[in-house]
């Protein structure tokens, strides 16, 4: 849901019922509740924050907001499901897949785009404060669950050490790469492209005969494909807004 979407949010009152704009779905709500859930576990911290709390700040009953998310754990769980769910179509798709260097380094730019698609700055801000609630979740244990399939796929376990940590490192700096440059002036975009160009590197890296197996500027094109693909998303986000 985009900032125009969000500021015009409100209430059917008399209904008890939550509506974005003019329109009454689910999908459009669930995420309007989930911005206003993560901007309260931000501000107050999650144990903090009670239900009634975000109720009031959506300007709705408790049983408007119940029907849609009993607990705060379900808000929490909603936002790891829909990012399980888009890795695991990646995975899929790799499984079908030969086994190789290329579809490593497209496993690696696809992973990079679901990144980009699934988080958001207050997603992250809310993990990175939060990591021992994640990790007593069942959520959460079914992600880290998920990321080792991630590593299984990517990795070669007949690798020297060195290689199957520059694998796996290919996508923890797809993660970081929010953290570390969020402050050092830089653009949402600039970020994106440095952390792909750094997470094709890795994995190239990682290979004893990546030179003879790629051809030659695979990982320039690799790039220029993500950044003309998110370009066309961007176009197509502002002509629907």
């Amino acid at each position: 849901m985009d900032e125009q979407q969000a500021a015009a949010a409100r209430v059917v009152r008399g209904r008890n019922r939550i509506r974005v704009g003019d329109l009454d779905d689910g999908a459009a709500v669930r995420a309007h509740i989930q911005d206003v859930a993560l901007d309260l576990f931000i501000e107050e911290g999650y144990d903090k924050t009670s239900l009634r709390e975000i109720a009031e700040r959506l300007g709705v009953t408790k049983a408007a907001l119940y029907y849609h998310f009993p607990t705060k754990d379900d808000i929490v769980r909603s936002l790891i499901d829909q990012r399980m769910a888009a890795i695991d179509q990646l995975l899929e798709w790799a499984q079908a897949q030969p086994r190789d260097e290329r579809m490593r380094l497209e496993f690696v730019r696809r992973y990079a785009t679901v990144h980009d698609l699934m988080s958001n700055e207050k997603v992250i801000r809310f993990f990175e404060r939060n990591q021992t609630l994640i990790n007593t979740m069942p959520a959460g244990k079914q992600m880290r669950a998920q990321m080792e399939r991630v590593f299984d796929l990517l990795i070669d376990p007949a690798e020297p050490l060195t290689q199957q940590l520059r694998r796996a490192m290919a996508i923890f700096s797809i993660h970081a790469s929010g953290l570390i440059l969020r402050d050092r002036g830089a653009t949402p975009e600039q970020r994106r492209e440095a952390a792909l160009e750094v997470a094709l590197d890795l994995m190239s890296g990682a290979a004893q005969v990546a030179a003879e197996l790629m051809e030659p500027g695979l990982i320039a094109t690799l790039l220029r494909e993500h950044l003309e693909r998110e370009a066309h998303s961007e176009q197509v986000d502002a002509g629907r807004g």
